[in-house]
């Protein structure tokens, strides 16, 4: 099969011909029908997070065909489609699993960092990492749901966003196009914060009240997904009394000019957002089957992903871009 992995961070990814994977017992062997490109694939590439094993196939938003299964798996079917995300596993055994936060448990795995993702052909994972997807929504359309719309819902679920409140939005690209929707759908005010005219006139096309430099109202909850640090403060500034932002990346630049009088004061919180649980998937891809999302969808060859990447880091992907095998 083709693969095209990280050899050498820094450098474009380079492309070569393995043997297709055999599933593990509780594994599922999954031929690729388009996989979704991450800015954590991005930041993994550009050697911003430390692979954690050598030539890692990047790529955690994965619609598969079911090929093959474990003999230990029960409950799924040759040809059925599901889909793969960041979260692979966990050892259930921890502080943090048992209380119902597995997303911080010490020992969890990711797709496409500790295990081979989906820049390739074929892919296996573990049955209880995989998720059955709403029909409605076609493969290149359901795949940035598996990890920007996932990853979007947990930070919009940390920013304690309340009930019609006021929501920015800082950086507008998949994860955040989605989030946005969400809130929206809950009943919130939503203000979009970026810098590209294509993503404030998609911004203003799915509802919201405004997309430009800054807020025109203070605002009851916030979430980055720009991973600029400088725009932290900026943002902190922009909440009401009481107000909590959510730092939505796995990556960030550093922070400065952080004042706790100007920035932090009133009750203002600052968190960040790590990974998520397979019960954030779930509730999250349940609300994409009862409200049908607007997926912005720039689609691309898999032999593009390198140029996938380039033209995500660039800013001329508008919404999620898609790699379809």
């Amino acid at each position: 099969m083709r693969a095209w992995a990280v050899v050498r961070p820094g450098s474009p990814l380079q492309r070569s011909d393995r043997p297709v994977p055999s599933p593990l017992g509780n594994e599922l062997l999954l031929r690729v029908r388009a996989c979704g490109v991450c800015r954590t694939d991005l930041h993994l590439a550009d050697g911003d997070l430390p692979p954690h094993r050598p030539a890692t196939v990047p790529g955690h938003e994965v619609v598969g065909e079911v090929v093959e299964v474990g003999a230990d798996v029960a409950g799924f079917g040759l040809g059925e489609r599901v889909g793969v995300a960041w979260l692979r596993s966990t050892d259930g055994t921890c502080a943090y699993c048992l209380r119902g936060a597995e997303n911080l448990c010490p020992s969890s795995t990711y797709t496409g960092w500790d295990a081979d993702g989906g820049y390739a052909d074929y892919c296996v994972a573990p049955a209880d990492a995989v998720y059955r997807l709403p029909e409605h929504y076609g493969d290149t359309e359901v795949a940035p749901l598996l990890c920007a719309g996932i990853i979007g819902y947990r930070a919009l679920r940390q920013a304690h966003l309340p009930a019609g409140g006021r929501l920015g939005v800082y950086g507008f690209g998949g994860s955040a196009h989605l989030a946005a929707q969400v809130a929206m759908h809950e009943g919130a005010t939503v203000h979009v914060v970026t810098r590209s005219p294509r993503a404030r006139e998609l911004a203003l096309s799915l509802g919201a009240a405004s997309a430009g430099d800054a807020p025109p109202e203070p605002l009851d909850s916030a979430i980055l997904f720009a991973p600029v640090g400088d725009l932290v403060p900026v943002a902190l500034s922009a909440l009401d009394r009481g107000g909590t932002l959510a730092v939505a990346g796995i990556y960030l630049s550093d922070i400065a000019m952080l004042r706790y009088e100007k920035h932090l004061f009133y009750e203002k919180v600052l968190r960040s957002v790590t990974a998520n649980t397979r019960a954030d998937g779930r509730a999250f891809l349940d609300h994409a089957a009862q409200h049908r999302l607007h997926v912005s969808v720039d689609e691309r060859p898999l032999e593009a992903a390198d140029q996938a990447l380039a033209d995500l880091a660039g800013g001329r992907v508008a919404g999620a871009a898609v790699l379809v095998p």
